[in-house]
């Protein structure tokens, strides 16, 4: 398989299922957090998906956290077809929708910053992020000691009213954030 044959593009609501298991058989593994139908289908539109003819051989995510900011997540290739540049394809097409959203930078939480560094990113410390990107990390079993590297890539300098506006919290905050004891839905 050459990358020439990978198509990618957004990803509709029929790709779920097919998303789904390619995610959760990592999730399983624990390298990924496990998703739920419910959540692609309220996420649906963040996804981008690589196809091979018919073939699901890859999916990512592009997750908006601020006016300035997004997330690549859930980037996942099928494992007999790793090194062929499927995830580069996928990585390139989510930064280029960043790009058309006019971002400032985009971040993802790896196993693999290698991968990330030949893509142009770079190694930060957890606190450079927005705090919202954390949200995830309070439902993982790997929560209180988390060996994911976060890696950011610039694509434009910061505004001045970005870099006034926005206060990213460090990781001692989110730590004190009071979690209700019981939610009640009527």
């Amino acid at each position: 398989m050459t990358q020439t044959m990978v198509a990618v593009h957004k990803a509709t609501m029929r790709d779920i299922p097919k998303i789904l298991s390619l995610i959760n058989s990592y999730a399983a593994n624990g390298i990924m957090l496990p998703r739920t139908e419910f959540e692609m289908s309220e996420n649906i539109r963040d996804f981008s998906v690589a196809y091979d003819g018919d073939l699901l051989v890859g999916c990512g995510a592009l997750h908006f956290y601020t006016p300035t900011t997004a997330e690549v997540r859930s980037l996942a290739v099928l494992p007999a077809i790793k090194q062929h540049g499927i995830g580069r394809a996928i990585v390139e097409s989510l930064e280029e929708e960043a790009r058309e959203n006019d971002l400032e930078a985009i971040f993802a939480f790896t196993y693999s910053p290698g991968f990330f560094a030949r893509l142009g990113f770079a190694e930060v410390e957890r606190g450079e992020l927005p705090l919202k990107a954390w949200k995830d990390c309070l439902r993982c079993p790997k929560f209180q000691n988390c060996d994911e590297i976060a890696v950011l890539k610039r694509l434009r300098a910061p505004s001045l009213d970005a870099m006034r506006r926005e206060h990213i919290p460090d990781f001692g905050e989110l730590i004190q954030l009071p979690v209700p004891a019981r939610v009640t839905f009527r």
